[in-house]
């Protein structure tokens, strides 16, 4: 075993990485504590390791002083007790180099029973350098958590941002001209139609459908029904389709359950409570709270869910993938997520999308994809009014795919601004 495990050491230490689309996510490389990445399948949590690789490579490190090894490389069955060989192989090539010198960078090791102790027993005796991914089947935020027990700091990875998807197809960020601006109005509704998982940018559409559908399953199949063990997937796929048809809206799992019932199945709702918790965990979907002052109002209000990309929501559920105002709207959530903002909506006689807080303190937004229909108009300007006055500021934002223009209303000033300039430049500009 220890053979394979050196073989494999040496291989990896002088693998070619493919080339990458810069990410907005860095990789701190010298914190001294455990860079743990999570997020959804496939959204390139492997590509950070690689590009953190490719810097320490730059910054004139040798080969020798990183580790890298990925543990669904199906000639590494290892176990719990196995692991310790990774150390004595590393040791038993390089005998002169101290492991405290040594960048670690282990992918998908929760595949290996009994890691936790491991990654901690290491971090704690050889290397501060140490770097971890997992699927978010079996490696999540809070478990992270409680195992490493304060050694480590957690990087939710992401599919693309508009500013990656753009970076990624080679288009400019500038808006300097008409022309310029035209094209990010473009490319805006291209990347609501597609997504932003890396894999799936620049396919034809009819394979990235597939792709994305392909992902669907995996997360259902892998990251929920096997490590939950459900038994119930028939329930499980029609209560998933249902949060997807349900975007935008508040969702209710009552009304769920009574749908449920009524076509003759039998579950008690605390499973559905339950499935949603699990497709929160597995990043299918987050769930958001309506905005009160009061925590415990907050806590108890209706949730209403966004999917975790744009692309696969549009792919998932036929309905959905031609209402522009749902997609965009899910768009846009996703993009204030990846901005590191915590989305909540706001339901008081009239409803406003978004909620976030900030350096400039709590805003208030609307996510629209048209403001041509008068009635439209009228029910964004309400919602945002009775929002803002609960805030108490005099200030508004409507986000649109194309539109830039300041609006008096009943005394509240309220900014339209395209959807490009929130993803690009943030609120705070």
């Amino acid at each position: 075993m220890k053979q394979l495990i050196k073989d494999i050491i040496l291989e990896n230490q002088h693998m070619v990485f493919p080339e990458m689309v810069d990410r907005e996510t860095e990789i701190p490389l010298d914190l001294k504590v455990i860079v743990s990445l999570v997020g959804p399948r496939r959204s390139g949590k492997s590509w950070l390791l690689y590009r953190a690789i490719r810097q320490l490579k730059a910054r004139g490190m040798p080969v020798s002083h990183i580790l890298f090894l990925n543990f669904e490389d199906e000639r590494l069955p290892l176990q719990s007790g196995d692991l310790d060989l990774i150390i004595q192989s590393y040791n038993e090539l390089f005998p002169d180099i101290r492991m405290e010198d040594v960048w670690i960078f282990f992918d998908e090791i929760q595949n290996v029973p009994g890691w936790e102790l491991f990654v901690r027993r290491l971090f704690d005796t050889r290397s501060r350098h140490l770097f971890i991914t997992g699927s978010n089947a079996r490696l999540l935020s809070t478990e992270i958590a409680t195992a490493l027990r304060g050694r480590t700091i957690t990087l939710t990875v992401y599919p693309f941002s508009y500013g990656e998807y753009l970076n990624a197809l080679g288009v400019s960020t500038s808006a300097k001209t008409q022309k310029a601006r035209s094209t990010l109005i473009h490319y805006t509704a291209q990347f609501m139609y597609h997504g932003g998982f890396p894999e799936t940018i620049g396919i034809d559409d009819h394979y990235r459908i597939r792709i994305l559908q392909e992902y669907f399953n995996v997360m259902i199949f892998r990251d929920i029904v096997e490590r939950y063990q459900v038994t119930n997937i028939d329930t499980l796929r029609f209560f998933i389709r249902k949060i997807f048809a349900g975007v935008s809206k508040p969702f209710s799992v009552n009304k769920a359950y009574n749908d449920l019932k009524s076509m003759g199945y039998k579950i008690s709702n605390k499973y559905l409570y339950e499935y949603l918790r699990y497709c929160n965990d597995v990043f299918l979907c987050q769930s958001v709270s309506g905005y009160n002052h009061s925590e415990i109002k907050q806590a108890k209000s209706e949730k209403k869910a966004y999917i975790i990309d744009s692309g696969l929501l549009g792919a998932i559920q036929f309905s959905v993938s031609k209402d522009h105002g749902k997609l965009f709207e899910n768009m846009v959530y996703m993009e204030l997520l990846k901005q590191a903002y915590t989305p909540m909506y706001f339901k008081g006689r009239y409803e406003c999308d978004f909620m976030v807080g900030g350096v400039v303190g709590m805003q208030a937004l609307q996510a629209t994809w048209s403001m041509t229909d008068g009635t439209t108009r009228d029910r964004e300007f309400r919602g945002l009014k009775e929002a803002c006055d609960y805030l108490g500021i005099s200030h508004g934002i409507i986000i649109t795919p194309d539109l830039r223009e300041t609006i008096q209303y009943q005394g509240l000033t309220i900014e339209v601004f395209p959807f490009y300039e929130l993803a690009l430049k943030g609120l705070e500009v």
